[in-house]
C-alpha cells in the first residue's frame, strides 16, 4: 500500500534540463511521498539519471523547480545532502582504506555524533555480513561485498532519502534478498523513502510506484499491480490436439483475439484466476497443457518505451561519483 502521509518528501515540478540542442528531461512533474519506495525506470539516455542528478543537487536545473526534505535543491544544497544518502552504480570506496576506516570517513562527513558512530558501524557492517571483515582493506573484497558495505554506507547517518542508482547490480539473488529485508524493515521503523533505479523487473516490484521515462518525459506513473493491468490483462497459453479448432472456439465463444507463442494459443483476459476453471470446465476441445501469467514490467517496460529494460545495461554514473567525491573533499 502506497503512504498515505499527505506531505511529500520530494516534490517536482515541470523540471526541465537541456545540454545544448538535448532536453534531457522535458517538464517531467510528480512528487514522492514520505515512507515511499519509488521506481525510476527508462532505457538509456531517458533523462533517469539527469534527474537523480539534479535531485541530489549535482547538477543545475535549466527551468523547473525540485525540493527534497522540503530544501530547495538550488537554493538550499547543503540540507538537501544532509538529508539524503546514495548508493552509486560504480564503487565510490577507498581501496587503501579498510571498511571500518571507510565508514567513520563517512560518519566525519555527515557529522554523525561521536558517541553514536560505534554502535551505527556495528549496526551496519553486521547488517551487510561484514563485520568480521571490518579491518580489512577494500582492494582484498569481491565486487559483492563493495556492494554491500556501500549500501551500509549509504545508511549510516540515518538520511530521510536513500537514492539507490542500481543497488544490488552484482550481487546474487539471496543477498539482494536479504539486502531488500533489511531495507523494508528500516523503511518501517523510520519512515525512510527511497528512490531507486534498478534493472532487475523482481526487484522493481518492492516499489509502491514506478515512474517510467522515456526520451525526457514521465510516460506512465502508477503501482506495479496497475501498470500491469493496464497492459491487458493476464496472459492465458494452452495446447490442444487441434490448436486450429481451438483457436476457432475461442475467438467465436469468447469474441478474443488469439496468437500463438510456439505451440501454443495465447490470448489475454482479465481476472484470468476466475476466467481459466471456467474455461477448462467448458472447453470443447482436449487440453494437453496450459498456463497463466500476469503480465510482467518487462511487458510494460517494452510496450511503453519499445525497449527491453534488460537490454539496456547500467547507465554511466561517473559524473555524479565525481561531483559528489569532489564535494565531501
Amino acid at each position: 500500500m502506497i503512504p498515505t502521509l499527505s506531505d511529500n518528501v520530494i516534490e517536482v515540478k515541470k523540471l526541465t534540463r537541456k545540454f545544448k540542442q538535448l532536453t534531457a528531461v522535458d517538464e517531467i512533474s510528480f512528487n514522492v511521498s514520505k515512507g515511499e519506495i519509488f521506481g525510476f525506470l527508462g532505457p538509456n539516455g531517458a533523462g533517469k539519471t539527469t534527474t537523480i542528478n539534479i535531485l541530489c543537487t549535482l547538477l543545475l536545473p535549466t527551468s523547473g523547480t525540485a525540493a527534497v526534505n522540503g530544501y530547495d535543491v538550488v537554493s538550499h544544497t547543503s540540507q538537501v545532502r544532509s538529508s539524503i544518502g546514495l548508493v552509486f552504480q560504480e564503487s565510490t570506496l577507498d581501496e587503501n582504506l579498510s571498511a571500518e576506516q571507510n565508514l567513520l570517513f563517512h560518519s566525519y562527513a555527515y557529522g554523525i555524533p561521536k558517541n553514536e558512530r560505534k554502535e551505527r558501524l556495528e549496526s551496519m557492517l553486521k547488517m551487510v555480513e561484514l563485520w568480521d571483515r571490518r579491518h580489512d582493506r577494500i582492494q582484498t573484497y569481491s565486487g559483492g561485498m563493495r556492494r554491500r558495505l556501500e549500501i551500509a554506507r549509504g545508511l549510516l547517518h540515518h538520511p530521510k532519502v536513500l537514492f539507490l542508482d542500481e543497488p544490488t547490480i552484482g550481487l546474487d539473488p539471496q543477498t539482494r534478498h536479504k539486502i531488500w529485508d533489511y531495507i523494508q524493515e528500516l523503511r518501517k521503523q523510520t519512515n525512510l523513502t527511497i528512490f531507486m533505479t534498478t534493472q532487475y523487473m523482481e526487484e522493481a516490484e518492492n516499489c509502491h510506484r514506478i515512474g517510467i521515462i522515456d526520451h525526457g518525459k514521465i510516460v506512465a506513473l502508477d503501482t506495479p499491480d496497475n501498470l500491469k493491468d493496464a497492459v491487458g490483462g493476464d496472459i492465458l497459453t494452452l495446447r490442444t490436439t487441434d490448436n486450429a479448432a481451438g483457436v476457432r472456439e475461442i475467438q467465436e465463444r469468447y469474441n478474443l483475439k488469439t496468437t500463438f507463442e510456439g505451440d501454443n494459443i495465447a490470448f489475454s483476459i482479465d481476472h484470468g484466476e476466475q476466467f481459466l476453471p471456467e474455461f477448462v470446465k467448458s472447453f470443447q476441445g482436449h487440453i494437453l497443457s496450459i498456463s497463466l501469467r500476469r503480465p510482467t514490467l518487462d511487458d510494460v517496460f517494452l510496450k511503453l518505451t519499445g525497449a527491453s529494460i534488460r537490454a539496456e545495461g547500467a547507465a554511466p554514473s561517473g559524473l555524479m561519483r565525481r561531483r559528489m567525491m569532489g564535494r565531501m573533499s
